[in-house]
């Protein structure tokens, strides 16, 4: 299982990647992974407010339809439109091309989510 040690993680399954007062939102590849092939993802709107642990994405897999929760808050300023023709994406490079959205902070508090080690941890529970 890929889990870089740059990202923050949720017990969710969502990566958060943090780059200044920007962050870059997706799911983690053991979530991509129980989920199954992704077949359609809905982004969120560019401009949408999002609070954290609020749902701002929703993506189907031939198994399951799942939210997406907001590892932080703030406003969507991007939504990667590459997977609404290749939801695959997600599947395939899930902290790459696979990104769901990018997000202008609005807290910039990390304290709630997990490291790279007690990520894994968490999912060895």
């Amino acid at each position: 299982m890929n889990i870089p040690g740059d990202l923050k993680y949720t017990k969710d399954h969502e990566w958060v990647r943090i780059e200044g007062d920007t962050a870059t939102f997706g799911i983690t590849d053991h979530a991509q992974e129980a989920l199954g092939d992704i077949v359609f993802v809905e982004l969120p709107e560019a401009g949408r407010s999002v609070a954290r642990e609020e749902g701002f994405a929703v993506v189907e897999s031939v198994k399951a339809v799942s939210d997406v929760y907001a590892p932080m808050a703030g406003e969507v300023v991007e939504a990667n439109d590459g997977l609404e023709s290749a939801p695959e994406k997600i599947n395939t490079d899930p902290y790459g091309e696979g990104w769901i959205a990018r997000v202008k902070l609005s807290d910039t508090d990390t304290a709630h989510l997990m490291d790279a080690a007690a990520y894994e941890a968490f999912l060895a529970e």
